[in-house]
């Protein structure tokens, strides 16, 4: 869906993930169709929405597991550093104790770096691993430029792919400058299409672990030398629909590769500020992203 041209369909998925609740999602669709009930009567045809208002008794578990700033276990900052075209605008965090010389990127949905992804960065820290995530709106003066969720998709859509794999690769060296000698990624929505095309396209890459991102055309999946965990869902059938010929392409070439496919959830379902957040799930989904990291960037 986030690759539609369509203004609802765009609205529906800023929700989804979190960028605003039910009621602006009403207010903003009533102003496209021309009413409150025109709007209700267009929400009531998309699936994804059946279901999706979060459980109040999801709120404990959705606090738990985010990590803030201070953090007594890692260290964290907002940083700015050199791209190929722009300063680079970026969150670093790093476990406190210790010096790990694994890393990991974290790519972020389609808005830019929000704080959500920022305090994904931070879970991949509390993991173990040295952890960066880029903002790829940085060209158009960072996520900070457009304080409204449909100003930051707007943004990302003036992105390409090559200036934002440029901008993740500037990532890739900066970790690699701190001393990291195996680096992998991981991303969201738009960010897992990113990490299949870094995968594609970046051999020293060492492991990524998309989540449901559109993936590569067929003809990429033999240059693909990380080993890759796909992470997808079953009602987010159109992206996860297009996963199933890559994942046989990826087996038939003997590559490095597992994949799940969450059932009776969403797009989405990872992040714990939208609505399609899934606790049961993301629990799973993120522990099974910091174990196949475990596996390919610690030994």
């Amino acid at each position: 869906m986030y690759e539609s041209d369509n203004p609802i369909d765009q609205l529906v998925h800023l929700y989804i993930d979190g960028a605003f609740n039910r009621r602006e999602l009403i207010k903003r669709v009533a102003q496209k169709t021309g009413s409150v009930a025109a709007a209700m009567s267009v929400l009531a045809g998309y699936e994804e929405l059946k279901g999706a208002e979060p459980a109040p008794e999801q709120e404990q578990a959705r606090a738990a597991l985010r990590t803030p700033r201070d953090a007594f276990e890692i260290e964290a900052s907002d940083i700015e550093f050199t791209g190929p075209a722009s300063t680079l605008y970026a969150h670093l965090a790093k476990p406190r104790m210790g010096e790990t010389k694994a890393a990991v990127l974290v790519v972020h949905e389609n808005r830019g770096l929000v704080e959500h992804i920022k305090d994904v960065t931070r879970r991949a820290a509390r993991g173990g691993f040295l952890a960066l995530g880029v903002d790829l709106l940085s060209r158009q003066g960072g996520v900070q430029m457009f304080p409204d969720a449909m100003q930051q998709t707007q943004a990302y859509g003036r992105t390409n792919q090559a200036d934002r794999r440029a901008d993740l690769l500037a990532g890739f060296e900066l970790l690699k400058s701190m001393g990291a000698t195996k680096i992998g990624m991981t991303g969201f929505c738009a960010g897992g299409a990113n990490t299949w095309d870094f995968a594609v396209h970046v051999s020293e890459l060492a492991a990524a672990v998309p989540f449901y991102g559109a993936p590569p055309a067929l003809e990429d999946v033999e240059r693909i030398k990380a080993p890759v965990f796909a992470i997808y869902a079953e009602r987010d059938r159109a992206l996860t629909m297009r996963l199933f010929p890559v994942a046989n392409e990826m087996i038939r070439l003997q590559k490095t590769f597992g994949m799940i496919v969450y059932e009776g959830v969403g797009h989405a379902f990872h992040n714990d500020t939208g609505a399609a957040y899934n606790g049961p799930a993301a629990d799973d989904a993120w522990t099974r992203t910091l174990l196949w990291f475990d596996k390919f960037l610690l030994n």
